[in-house]
């Protein structure tokens, strides 16, 4: 087998599984470790795998947003846990912002209704789990709907965010690494996103193994802007590692 085929294998196995290692790629393509080393170098270079000890994982560039009813399957055993692990960071009575996102809709659903809350939100689906909840007073923020993730975006919205602060933001991410921090493909969502941060007094991030060491085109804030990242415990230990070093307390669950 060729370099060029090598890499493109490796490439595919690290996509499809998240992580590869050097000695189970060593025994699977019949080369010795150093030239898997040699191929996890070279496809580091080219920015689609990160090395990682023992290993590389696979890092996905600018790549096209999956819309949110493709993304609800996804990994729903480990959302289901992290957005039960997250209702511990809720404020006994008082507000809270939650973000667009699969496991962020899933959290709404889990609120209790033994507490009054205020909940702001952006997202039509976030609305739609908990309109009607007696003991939640509900402001949907309006703008500019993304049809990829049926959230707000836009002047509109930034202005309307601007008028409130939370005691906690619950929010979503497509990307969380220690370099770049929190990132999404769309600008205008990176930009409510960050809003929804500044515009309360604890921000805590809900992302499933897959997000880490993501790195997508629009930024949303460095890492010592959030406290709490919540995740599950298929998460690579070094990335978790380099993110909790960058500031968050990182809770695996």
């Amino acid at each position: 087998m060729y370099a060029p085929e090598r890499h493109q294998q490796i490439l595919d196995t690290a996509r499809q599984r998240g992580r590869v290692e050097v000695a189970g790629l060593a025994r699977e393509l019949s080369v010795t470790p150093e030239t898997v080393r040699r191929d996890l170098t070279a496809l580091e270079r080219r920015g689609v795998l990160r090395r990682v000890h023992g290993g590389a994982i696979a890092v996905e560039r600018l790549g096209i947003e999956r819309p949110v009813a493709d993304r609800v399957g996804s990994a729903a055993v480990e959302k289901e846990r992290i957005a039960r692990a997250a209702l511990d960071e809720l404020p006994d009575g008082g507000s809270v912002i939650v973000d667009a996102g699969t496991t962020t809709v899933r959290f709404a659903e889990l609120l209790p209704d033994d507490r009054e809350l205020t909940v702001v939100t952006h997202s039509l689906a976030v609305a739609n789990a908990l309109v009607g909840r007696p003991t939640i007073t509900l402001h949907l923020l309006g703008g500019l709907v993304r049809a990829r993730t049926l959230a707000a975006v836009g002047e509109w919205t930034l202005a309307q965010i601007a008028e409130v602060f939370a005691d906690v933001a619950f929010m979503g991410t497509n990307g969380i690494s220690a370099e770049r921090g929190l990132t999404t493909p769309d600008i205008a969502e990176a930009r409510v996103k960050k809003a929804l941060m500044a515009a309360s007094r604890r921000t805590v991030v809900l992302a499933d193994h897959s997000k880490f060491g993501r790195e997508d085109f629009a930024r949303v804030a460095p890492l010592n802007e959030v406290d709490t990242v919540v995740t599950d415990g298929a998460v690579d230990a070094d990335l978790a590692d380099d993110v909790e070093r960058s500031g968050p307390r990182v809770l695996i669950v």
